[in-house]
Order: C-alpha cells, then sequence, then structure tokens
C-alpha cells in the first residue's frame, strides 16, 4: 500500500493524472513480469503504455531472413520456391557445390548460381533434368541473364535425378541438393517425378551431402500423383534419425493443393556419430 502511495505521488509530482488507463496499465506490467523475457528482449515502459521490442538481428546471424522468408509464405505473401530460395542463401556459401535436381524452367539453377558464383569461378551448378526441353529452357534463361563465364559454373544433365551420384565427383562435398516436383510447367502434365525415383534420389542426396548441408523439396499435390509423392516422402523422411537429421515440414491447412515445402539438415555432428550415420546411409 505504501509502495502504491509512493507511486500515485510521484505521478500526481510529474503532471500526469491517475487515469484508469494507467492504472490498467500498471496492472498489465505486473502481470508481464512473472514471464521473464527472452535475453534479447527488452521491457520498454512510459506512462500510458509499454511493448516489447526485438533488436534487428545481426546481418551475420545465419538465420537473418529466414523468418521473413517463412512467414511471408505461411502469409500468402511468397510463393513456395520463393521462400525455398531464401532458406538456401543461410546454407550455401560461395565456391560451393549445388544440385537442381529438377531444372525444369531453369529459375532454381539460376538462384543457386547466383549463390555459388563468385569472382573466382570456383563454384559449381549441377542441374538434371530427364526432358531435354527443361534443359533448353534452363540454358536459355541462363543466356539471358548471366555472362559466359559465370553459366560455365553450370553443368546440365538429361537424365533421371536418382543417378545424380554418377556425375558429381566423389572429392566434391554437396552443399545443396533441390527438388522442384511434379511436372514441367508449360510442358506436358503427363510427364511427372514419381515417388519411387524421387526417393532414390533423395537417398543419393543424403549420401553425397555435406555435413551442415540441406537438401530442399517443393512437392506439388494438386495434379495425380502428386500426393503419393508426398505421402512417400513424409513416410521416409520421418524415420530418420534425429541426431543425424533436421527434418521439417512447411503446408496450409485450408489449402489442400498448395504445394508443401520439405528441409531436410545435415546436422554437424561429433565424429564418432557422423561415423555411425554414413554407415546408416552407406546402406540405404
Amino acid at each position: 500500500m505504501a509502495r502504491y502511495l509512493k507511486t500515485r505521488q510521484t505521478v500526481l509530482a510529474s503532471g500526469f493524472s491517475p487515469l484508469p488507463s494507467y492504472i490498467m496499465a500498471m496492472k498489465c506490467l505486473g502481470r508481464a513480469m512473472m514471464f521473464l523475457p527472452r535475453p534479447n528482449r527488452v521491457i520498454c515502459f512510459s506512462p500510458m503504455s509499454f511493448s516489447f521490442h526485438k533488436p534487428k538481428s545481426s546481418a551475420h546471424s545465419p538465420v537473418s531472413g529466414v523468418e521473413d522468408a517463412l512467414v511471408g509464405y505461411l502469409f500468402g505473401k511468397k510463393k513456395a520456391t520463393e521462400a525455398a530460395h531464401l532458406v538456401w542463401k543461410h546454407v550455401v556459401q560461395k565456391g560451393d557445390t549445388v544440385i537442381d535436381a529438377t531444372c525444369g524452367n531453369g529459375y532454381d539453377t539460376l538462384a543457386m548460381l547466383k549463390l555459388v558464383g563468385d569472382e573466382s569461378c570456383t563454384g559449381c551448378v549441377y542441374g538434371i533434368d530427364i526432358q531435354r526441353d527443361a534443359l533448353i529452357n534452363t540454358s536459355s534463361l541462363l543466356d539471358e541473364t548471366v555472362t559466359r563465364r559465370e553459366k560455365e559454373l553450370v553443368k546440365l544433365h538429361c537424365m533421371c535425378h536418382s543417378r545424380m551420384e554418377e556425375i558429381v565427383p566423389k572429392n566434391s562435398p554437396v552443399r545443396l541438393v533441390a527438388f522442384n516436383l511434379g511436372y514441367l510447367p508449360g510442358g506436358d502434365k503427363n510427364l511427372i517425378t514419381t515417388p519411387d525415383t524421387t526417393l532414390l534420389a533423395l537417398k543419393s542426396a543424403m549420401r553425397i551431402l555435406v555435413a551442415g548441408g540441406l537438401i530442399s523439396l517443393v512437392i506439388y499435390v494438386g495434379h495425380p500423383g502428386g500426393r503419393e509423392e508426398l505421402e512417400t516422402m513424409e513416410a521416409f523422411v520421418s524415420g530418420l534419425s534425429v541426431e543425424n537429421w533436421t527434418c521439417c515440414k512447411f503446408h496450409m491447412l485450408n489449402r489442400v493443393e498448395a504445394p508443401v515445402l520439405v528441409f531436410l539438415f545435415k546436422r554437424k555432428s561429433r565424429e564418432a556419430r557422423g561415423t555411425k550415420g554414413e554407415a546408416h546411409l552407406s546402406k540405404l
């Protein structure tokens, strides 16, 4: 009671009137103080209001921008592929080796090239598609958007993505493997990725991925066979060891045909645990 009277006197002396809104703010502050805020949050209080402010993330933070990407996707402001591209940015480094397992019209390939390309031209993008039209479209897009020297960092292969291990040298650890499943936009909708070959490709990607690397899947379910492909991926990924893999899925609950985002992050583990994980993958 004495503390309240002292507070009241201080408020009156400062020229403020003890309005109900001020009293309610004090009560709310008391309730808020019952919950310890996160270390990187601070409480800002004024006589009439208070709020929580989160300091801006450091530009060097590995997750800086990822929140905006995923929130933008969840609120319908970004496409699934755009959200995936922004996640890639925080995994891929200049000079890395990456794989576009489904070139399509080349937009993922182009995004990867921008991430790995540098002045020394040491990065490498392997682009794979079973349809030659997709590779032609990808090559044309690169001709229009990058220099000849930059395009030389891209190696296009007309083959099934389940055979990706055949084209990547064993001494070239892969940082990112991306899948954009379904059919070629603007192409024959009867030519689609299938659960069996996609699962084989996913297992291949897991074997050649470096620790700290990422496998990204955008799975479309609105066409015949798409839902089965999603279910196959979910069933397999759900059984992976939590010691070696961090896996998550993003999808719209009230948009049944919206594409589904799936990410598999290969954890950087201790040497002994990593050896155990490689032994497991060799059996896949």
